[in-house]
C-alpha cells in the first residue's frame, strides 16, 4: 500500500532548508539567500519515493516575533508543524548548535511528532569537524536520528530520505505523481523577482522588499506577460532599488526574467515597477494582500 505525509522542515534562519527542498524536488521551489527572512511562507515541494510520496514543507526561519510580519511567520511555522506527519529539525554544522536551536528542539518535542535531526553542510567541514557537529546535535536530547548531510552537494540525503519515507503513514498520495508543488504560478514569480532584488541590495535593505504580482497574462502558449511590483519601505529605500539612470531595476528585470524563463520553460515579458508602502511589514491589511497568513 502507498504511503504519504508531511513532513515540516524546521531550524534557524539560513540553515539550508530552502536549498534541501529544491535539490530534493529538482526545481526551484524556495528562493535562497544569506539572509533572514528570505522564506516568508509556508512553501511544500513533493517527493515520490516509489510507493512514497513525501511532501516537504519548507518553514519560515524560527525567530523572535518583532512586527506583524515575522508574528504570521512564527504562527505559519505552529500551524505546519501541527499538521504534519514527521518534523525534520535542520542544523547548521558550520555554525554550530546554538540557543535558536534549542529552542527548535524544545518546540518539537512538545508536538509529539517523529523528529529527525540534519547536520547541514558537511561539505564546509573536516571529518573531526563533522564528528563535532554531529555530538553537539547529540546533545539536543531529542529522541532522534542524527544525519549527516549537504544540501548544497547532495550528500547523505538519499539515506536521510530514505528514513522520512519510513515514517510516513500508509495512505493515497496527496498530490499527483507529477505534481512537484501547490505553489501559485503568481508566488513562483513574486518570489524569484524578491530574490533577485535581494541578491543585488544585499546589505542595503534586504528584510524590506517584497513584491506583488498585479497581472499575469497568457497571450500565447509559449509566452507569459508578467508586471509587478516591488515593495519598499521609503524613498531612500526605492532610490537604491531604481539606481542611478535606472540601471539596478534593470538588472533585477534582467536576472528574474531569466530565472522566470528557465523554471516556466517559455518566454517571459517582465515589467517592474518600484513601489513605496511605508511600514508594509507592520500592516496587516498589506500583508494580507500578499498572502502571508
Amino acid at each position: 500500500m502507498s504511503r504519504s505525509g508531511f513532513v515540516a522542515l524546521a531550524g534557524r534562519s539560513n540553515v539550508g532548508k530552502s536549498t534541501l527542498i529544491n535539490l530534493v524536488v529538482g526545481r526551484k521551489l524556495a528562493i535562497v539567500s544569506d539572509r533572514s527572512q528570505t522564506t516568508r511562507r509556508a512553501i511544500r515541494g513533493v517527493c515520490q519515493r516509489g510507493e512514497c510520496q513525501l511532501v516537504l514543507v519548507d518553514l519560515p526561519g524560527v525567530q523572535r516575533p518583532r512586527d506583524a510580519l515575522t508574528s504570521r511567520m512564527a504562527a505559519r511555522v505552529q500551524v505546519e508543524l501541527a499538521g504534519a506527519d514527521a518534523a525534520l529539525a535542520m542544523l547548521d554544522g558550520e555554525r554550530g548548535i546554538g540557543a535558536g536551536d534549542r529552542h527548535v528542539a524544545a518546540a518539537l518535542r512538545e508536538n509529539g511528532i517523529p523528529i529527525t535531526l540534519a547536520v547541514n553542510k558537511v561539505d564546509r567541514l573536516s571529518k573531526a569537524g563533522t564528528v563535532a557537529a554531529l555530538a553537539q546535535a547529540a546533545e539536543l536530547e531529542v529522541d532522534a536520528e542524527v544525519f549527516p548531510i549537504s544540501a548544497r552537494t547532495g550528500a547523505g540525503v538519499e539515506a536521510l530520505l530514505e528514513h522520512l519515507a519510513g515514517q510516513m503513514p500508509q495512505a493515497p498520495f496527496l498530490f499527483h505523481e507529477r505534481c512537484t508543488s501547490d505553489q501559485p504560478t503568481e508566488l513562483l514569480i513574486a518570489e524569484l523577482v524578491r530574490e533577485a532584488a535581494i541578491r543585488r541590495t544585499f546589505h542595503e535593505l534586504p528584510h524590506a522588499v517584497e513584491v506583488l504580482v498585479e497581472e499575469l497574462e497568457r497571450p500565447r502558449a509559449d509566452q507569459i506577460v508578467v508586471r509587478a511590483l516591488i515593495w519598499v519601505e521609503s524613498e531612500s529605500q526605492k532610490r537604491i532599488v531604481v539606481g542611478a539612470r535606472g540601471q539596478m531595476i534593470k538588472a533585477i528585470g534582467t536576472a528574474a526574467r531569466r530565472a522566470l524563463q528557465r523554471e516556466l520553460g517559455c518566454r517571459v515579458h517582465l515589467d517592474l515597477s518600484v513601489r513605496v508602502r511605508r511600514g508594509w511589514r507592520s500592516n496587516e491589511a498589506l500583508l494580507d494582500r500578499l498572502g502571508i497568513t
